[in-house]
């Protein structure tokens, strides 16, 4: 009986996607190296301005997030070279430094005084490097009352093989606090803090609290007054900004993290599921 071969030939159609009627594609590029107007400023009021939330006209280049963890310990303080607004729109600092430009890249994570900030653009040669600044971080942290001259605490983000020196630190202010007391004994100086029960609340008496992004551990916690107290040792005070602040300034607050999640365990009734179970 024959047998009749069969033969079977594909054929690959494939659709042609043609845009919708009216849409057009238009191409455009970005400087990577926008020029900054510079509005230098001298005094906190002056820019007030910036601080109440606004629908911003241009898109900023980066998003505030998380990119690093920090121990509190400072590396070097910087020098404020300029800040201002810039020409997309987003509040830009540029910084003067020698020890956390050492390697930088762009997008890596730099705490200045306290808060995380993320690097826009660096120059090796002048040793100087730019951060933006969002309308949430002025509003939230002390930063609105820096002006050219000024002094600002600077650490880089750890990595895997560098030794934790301080303790787990976010970058993330919560919050700020007023120096009312500063009283030296001996070489060492007592620094008295005012801040608001929402802070005081996760702040005890030998615990971790990062002052301007400094590790420090507390020493008495005067609910009655709403303030802490903490002392720096001769050494501490050559390598950070807090002594050089006068009583009635304001220092960046970020409390320990251990004590949010206990609290946030204990109110959702975390305790009760585990002992009903």
């Amino acid at each position: 009986m024959p047998v009749s071969s069969l033969s079977f030939t594909l054929i690959s159609k494939t659709p042609k996607i043609s845009p919708p009627k009216g849409f057009s594609f238009t191409s455009f590029t970005i400087s990577q190296n926008p020029r900054l107007k510079i509005n230098p400023i001298f005094r906190p009021s002056t820019i007030t301005f910036f601080l109440p939330k606004r629908k911003p006209n241009v898109k900023t280049q980066n998003k505030s997030h998380i990119r690093g963890l920090f121990t509190g310990i400072v590396e070097e303080m910087g020098e404020i070279k300029q800040l201002g607004v810039a020409e997309h729109g987003g509040f830009d600092m540029r910084i003067g430094a020698k020890t956390v430009i050492e390697g930088v890249n762009l997008g890596d994570s730099i705490a200045v005084n306290g808060t995380c900030l993320t690097v826009t653009e660096f120059d090796t040669k002048s040793s100087e490097f730019t951060v933006g600044l969002s309308p949430e971080t002025l509003r939230k942290t002390s930063l609105s009352e820096l002006e050219p001259g000024s002094v600002v605490n600077l650490e880089r983000a750890v990595q895997p093989t560098s030794r934790m020196g301080g303790h787990f630190v976010q970058g993330h202010v919560d919050g700020t606090g007023e120096i009312v007391a500063k009283e030296p004994e001996g070489d060492s100086l007592w620094i008295k803090v005012k801040t608001g029960k929402e802070l005081l609340k996760y702040i005890v008496p030998k615990g971790f609290i990062a002052v301007d992004g400094t590790s420090l551990t507390v020493v008495d916690v005067f609910d009655d007054e709403g303030c802490f107290n903490f002392m720096l040792v001769a050494y501490t005070q050559q390598k950070v900004v807090i002594p050089l602040k006068k009583v009635g300034q304001k220092v960046n607050l970020e409390v320990d993290i251990l004590g949010k999640y206990v609290e946030r365990l204990l109110s959702s009734g975390f305790v009760e599921s585990i002992r009903s179970s």
